[in-house]
């Protein structure tokens, strides 16, 4: 019997012109319709509050500035001196020959995608993480299955520090605990760094924390009450594109007001587009009250959807105030769990409880049943049952 087998140098080709297909829509919408005097490209750094100079040594004086200069992941000093077998998000896509073998080190949302793919393309591939979770899960039965789940194409070795030497022959060698592996290359993915270095914020006299990163309001984007916003993941709070639209909005429209408005922030939504995918919305298990939360929950091994597509593995938890009944947020690894995140996303931030959630339309056979479900377990758990003869009818 053959198999089917990935060239690799072709998918890493087709891979960088889906990147650069995607880079250069944004730009074609933005900077490149920008006149030079408009667009000024350089690294700039503040001289004082109000005036910049640009590495060139032209200098520009503004009311109002906003500060979106991104992030970068972070590699530790001692691990610098590994040079290019070290990858990272900023690296590995320029990569033309994949390595044989790598340790991911980081098992994030960055770390389980980009080390699942790497492991399903047929790279011996093996897993690090301090934390003892991965995806950035907090719920310990969601962990629990996704790491059971995920184990079986990742090794995975949780709740150790790690290191990183040289080998005799060349390769690295990654040491966490008892556990030593020789790999060609590193997947670090520990993390991102705030571009703010080279800003030169004393000069700005605006608040910094103990990190060196600007003070600001979440819901204005303004930093203090001076005249400098900052937006996107530079700020280090939801380092998310989808964020970071909404900070730019938020930013963009305040810096062209005399007075800042505040705006509402939309209910936190996270996606690891890992398979199955893992996701979080609204209030992590670690944020709940749990004498006042209640937290219904479906495995998907009888969910009838799943099973059709061979997908039946993972876990879905969804969470309410106990009183009230208004859905509070969810974790779950599940088969199409991208769509049931942003379902469970509008309902939170439409102030939906679990009663009404259930008086919606759910199709058959489709995976937001397993979502139904899950709202059935939890319905039966809260105190706000609806005011009707049967749960799913509305009178009219």
């Amino acid at each position: 019997m053959e198999h089917l087998t990935i060239d690799q140098e072709e998918a890493m080709e087709y891979v960088q012109h889906m990147r650069d297909n995607f880079v250069d829509r944004v730009l074609s919408n933005s900077t490149d319709n920008m006149s030079d005097e408009v667009f000024i490209e350089g690294y700039a750094q503040f001289v004082d509050p109000n005036l910049l100079e640009i590495d060139d040594g032209q200098k520009i004086r503004a009311d109002k500035i906003i500060i979106a200069t991104g992030s970068s992941p972070v590699v530790p000093e001692q691990w610098k001196q590994f040079g290019d077998r070290v990858l990272t998000t900023d690296n590995f896509f320029e990569q033309e020959e994949l390595p044989s073998s790598v340790a991911v080190i980081g098992l994030g949302v960055i770390g389980l995608e980009l080390g699942q793919s790497l492991a399903r393309i047929g790279v011996d591939v093996t897993g690090f993480d301090m934390a003892n979770t991965i995806g950035g899960i907090s719920d310990p039965d969601v962990a629990k299955v996704a790491i059971d789940i995920l184990a079986k194409e990742i090794p995975m070795h949780l709740g150790t520090a790690v290191e990183i030497d040289e080998a005799d022959d060349g390769k690295l060698l990654v040491t966490s605990g008892d556990t030593q592996v020789t790999v060609d290359s590193v997947l670090l993915s520990i993390g991102r760094k705030p571009n703010l270095d080279s800003l030169n914020l004393e000069a700005a006299g605006i608040p910094l924390d103990d990190r060196g990163a600007p003070l600001y309001n979440e819901n204005t984007m303004q930093v203090g009450d001076s005249h400098i916003f900052i937006a996107g993941d530079v700020n280090g709070d939801r380092p998310l594109l989808h964020e970071a639209g909404h900070d730019g909005r938020v930013a963009g429209y305040n810096a062209t007001q005399e007075t800042p408005a505040a705006f509402k922030r939309n209910t936190l939504l996270n996606i690891a587009f890992s398979d199955p995918n893992i996701c979080q919305v609204g209030l992590r298990y670690d944020q709940l009250d749990k004498e006042s939360s209640a937290i219904g929950e479906i495995p998907l091994a009888p969910v009838g959807r799943a099973m059709i597509m061979a997908k039946n593995k993972g876990l879905i938890r969804v969470y309410a105030d106990k009183a009230s009944g208004k859905l509070l947020g969810s974790e779950m690894i599940s088969v199409k769990g991208e769509n049931l995140a942003h379902l469970l996303a509008w309902s939170i931030q439409q102030e939906m409880t679990v009663g009404e959630m259930l008086q919606m339309p759910f199709y058959h056979p489709v995976i937001e049943e397993a979502l139904q479900a899950a709202l059935y377990d939890l319905y039966a758990k809260v105190d706000m049952k609806n005011d009707t003869p049967v749960t799913e009818l509305v009178e009219v």
